[in-house]
């Protein structure tokens, strides 16, 4: 085998056990597989905390070193989901991906994006739609509560993002932390509809926001008690018509009627 051959095989093989070595952290069940996934699900809560509170910290000395590390930290684990991936192009067609991406950019320009920066928030919702996360509570026989949960996290990440727009069109004036509550409040004012009035916001594009914010809160809070108040229900496809929810003693599936066999947790 000539050299030039033998380099070409080697880094081949070198990717392959990398990318299985990968796809054995972030989708196995091994215990050295659930810390990483642990370790990397704290990582991205520090992140979004950081996203959070741009508003407060964009105006600081130290503000780019964040950004440009959270930056490295997103680009470094959308590229290791991608070799972990058995289809990346599937994965890179997925919202979740677009999402990611978006973000990387609004990090690496910050200063072009500065009035988008709000929906960095997004990453929030990105991170719930994550396997590893529900598998650590499934694990604690908290499966029941997983839809429940995706509600709570729907829920605030529209309250995040509705906070940062509101901040970044109305408030941005006067940057700082109070600012920053008084958007706070005004979202959650509006959301809930009590509307105490002594904080509105100006001209037709207010009333529009406040409008568009009331809206879909009141949607996202029935959503909410829906997941808490109706009975709990199991996640599994049915292999005939592809139907995830179902009683949990179901036998066949109430869509198609084919013959389910699922999982008893209890036994």
């Amino acid at each position: 085998m000539k050299p030039a051959q033998r380099n070409g095989s080697q880094t081949v093989s070198t990717l392959a056990r990398l990318r299985d070595r990968l796809r054995r952290l972030y989708h196995g069940r091994t215990p050295a597989a659930f810390r990483f996934q642990l370790v990397a699900v704290v990582i991205d809560l520090a992140i979004i905390a950081f996203f959070i509170a741009t508003p407060v910290l964009q105006d600081k000395p130290s503000f780019l070193w964040l950004d440009y590390s959270a930056a490295a930290l997103v680009a470094a684990d959308l590229v290791a989901r991608l070799l972990a991936s058995k289809n990346m192009l599937r994965l890179m067609k997925q919202p979740t991906s677009w999402v990611d991406l978006f973000i990387l950019l609004t990090l690496l320009m910050p200063t072009a994006f500065a009035n988008l920066a709000f929906l960095r928030i997004l990453r929030l919702w990105s991170l719930s739609r994550s396997g590893s996360l529900w598998r650590h509570l499934e694990m604690r026989g908290l499966r029941p509560w997983r839809e429940a949960s995706h509600a709570v996290i729907n829920l605030l990440t529209f309250l995040f993002v509705i906070t940062g727009f509101v901040y970044t069109f109305f408030f941005r004036t006067g940057a700082g932390l109070e600012n920053y509550i008084d958007a706070l409040y005004f979202t959650v004012a509006t959301v809930t509809t009590t509307g105490f009035g002594d904080i509105v916001l100006p001209g037709m594009a207010g009333k529009l926001t406040a409008i568009v914010t009331m809206i879909i809160g009141i949607s996202l809070f029935v959503r909410l008690a829906q997941a808490i108040f109706r009975p709990a229900k199991v996640l599994f496809p049915c292999p005939q018509c592809g139907l995830r929810r179902h009683e949990p003693d179901a036998v066949h599936c109430k869509a198609c009627g084919h013959l389910l066999n699922i999982p008893d947790e209890g036994n």
